[in-house]
């Protein structure tokens, strides 16, 4: 029964992420600029977060010999999550969201090369075939092969970054500080991303700033994609075990292409359905040997 808690929560959690790129590009055909609505998702994430760590249960912790700064370290960790959602919403303005999911996906394949540079280590077989499944997967996931099919440069690039960002803040959120409660880890990833956000558009979030996106969009987003997300993961995680927990929260890139679909009445390929399939299945083949080996750790 746990377990299947655990599965419940994990999918909640993905799933939360598959909603966000479809309003997003609603906000942005209201007239939103990209770096307001990053600004204010990250920021009401931050507020809700700081709340929920000064009034909910204290947790004492002790930090391991030779953990220095963690906090600054979770807030360079979360940088990378602020960039994630720049690059990712300013590829939503270029692509369909259906292809943009997809390019955040490739961060499994680059997840590996991270881990191989760092490690040094020649991934298993098994990693390799599923990252060559992956990138098989995209090609037919983004309809490449269809001559009538225009991609946008820019988009493309975009979205290729936001995996990149994506990459690296998967990586470094799951080695620093482990020994932080969830919520106050939450809090100083999403504050790292909110310094980023703030960086990267600087004299533009001024100039582009208007108030109303809080409220109509700002709220919403947050809730969606910096409170719930990690507060789920942090329950859901420990009872389903890291490689099942995977697996399940591949749930995002069908609802992502599921709501643009339905809402922004974006056309979606059988071709591109295999696709999705394929990458699914990479990922399950990444994952359910681990869950044997160290017997749902």
């Amino acid at each position: 029964m746990e377990k299947i808690r655990g599965i419940l929560l994990v999918a909640l959690g993905a799933a939360s992420y598959g909603v966000l790129a479809t309003f997003v590009k609603i906000a942005h055909d209201q007239g939103y600029h990209t770096g307001e609505i990053t600004f204010s998702q990250f920021f009401i994430g931050f507020v809700v977060l700081l709340i929920m760590g000064l009034f909910g249960k204290k947790q004492k912790t002790v930090a391991p010999a030779g953990d220095k700064n963690p906090q600054l370290k979770m807030l360079l960790a979360g940088t990378s999550l602020g960039l994630t959602s720049t690059f990712y919403y300013l590829s939503v303005q270029y692509l369909p969201v259906s292809v943009c999911i997809i390019l955040l996906m490739q961060t499994v394949w680059m997840g590996i090369i991270l881990e191989w540079v760092l490690t040094r280590q020649v991934p298993e077989a098994k990693k390799i075939i599923a990252a060559l499944i992956v990138i098989a997967g995209t090609l037919l996931a983004t309809n490449i092969f269809d001559a009538r099919v225009a991609f946008n440069v820019r988009g493309l690039m975009f979205g290729l970054l936001s995996a990149v960002s994506y990459t690296v803040a998967m990586y470094s959120s799951n080695k620093v500080a482990l020994h932080l409660p969830g919520v106050k880890r939450s809090m100083y990833l999403v504050l790292g991303g909110l310094l980023a956000i703030v960086i990267f558009w600087n004299v533009e979030l001024i100039r582009h700033f208007n108030l109303s996106v809080i409220w109509k969009w700002g709220a919403f987003l947050a809730l969606f994609g910096t409170i719930l997300p990690p507060l789920l993961f942090t329950k859901g995680l420990p009872k389903t075990g890291i490689g099942l927990g995977s697996i399940v929260s591949s749930v995002e890139i069908p609802v992502s292409i599921l709501f643009a679909h339905f809402i922004l009445n974006e056309i979606v390929m059988p071709i591109q359905w295999a696709g999705v399939a394929l990458i699914i299945v990479a990922i399950a083949a990444m994952n359910l040997r681990f869950k044997t080996d160290s017997q749902g750790q």
